[in-house]
């Protein structure tokens, strides 16, 4: 007797759930030299005051008794680390972990040249399977990664397991644009400009094809609110962005 194959969805098809972070995989190695040009160019650099917000919520702090430690997960380019750590004004100490080899190098490159450089480290990781210790963190930052991850759930047990007690989950995610006329005008906008964009400047549309898809086929922020609140975080909160392009997730281990 055949056991059916667990799958999931891979933009708009169908895979098998073991492939799809290999699938994920190939996507950004594609993309990660022109990743961050390509997010100014699809948001008309809006994406910046989406990411100068989330970390304005987190607050991080400038001094205390010991270093301020965030996990930022598929922060491979290092723009949400850098952001935090300049705005502990070189107190924070981050963590950037990403399952994507060449998205962690742009990010390691780019990092010998900011403020603080001895702050950040990078370390290839699963967000499904993280390999540090239990509350070893004060904050867990994911911004536009949470939506590749295969076991959504997964990445979220693991989040709220290398929290401390106390500690801050923010996500940052493309939503579901909630404006009458501004959802039409968005969507022939990924269908019709994300994909040719993506082809003139890195060469491959078909990345990009997949991201647009990808965002769709995200829960709505009141299905995602319950799962992290499955996860074990109390406090959830929920800030759309821009006409709910983007929106703003958070959280607290209570």
């Amino acid at each position: 007797m055949t056991t059916a194959r667990e799958t999931t969805h891979f933009g708009e098809r169908e895979v098998a759930l073991e492939d799809k972070q290999g699938l994920v995989n190939d996507v950004f190695h594609a993309v990660a030299d022109r990743y961050d040009l390509m997010n100014d160019l699809m948001s008309a650099g809006v994406h910046r005051i989406w990411k100068d917000a989330m970390v304005a919520r987190l607050a991080p702090p400038r001094t205390g008794t010991r270093p301020y430690r965030v996990l930022d997960m598929a922060g491979g380019t290092g723009d949400i680390a850098e952001r935090i750590i300049n705005a502990s004004v070189g107190y924070a100490e981050v963590v950037v972990s990403d399952i994507n080899t060449d998205m962690l190098r742009v990010g390691a490159e780019r990092a010998r040249k900011w403020r603080f450089p001895g702050q950040v480290s990078f370390v290839e990781a699963n967000a499904e399977a993280l390999p540090f210790e239990d509350g070893s963190f004060d904050a867990y930052t994911i911004a536009f990664g949470i939506r590749n991850v295969p076991r959504i759930d997964r990445a979220l047990s693991e989040a709220h397991r290398v929290l401390r007690r106390g500690g801050r989950f923010l996500c940052l995610e493309f939503s579901h644009v909630d404006v009458p006329g501004l959802d039409a005008l968005y969507r022939t906008f990924s269908d019709r400009g994300i994909p040719p964009m993506g082809r003139m400047v890195t060469g491959d549309a078909q990345p990009y094809q997949y991201l647009v898809e990808s965002i769709r086929k995200f829960p709505d922020p009141a299905r995602f609110s319950q799962m992290i609140a499955a996860a074990g975080f109390r406090r959830i909160t929920h800030t759309p962005f821009s006409g709910n392009i983007a929106a703003l997730h958070g959280g607290w281990k209570l």
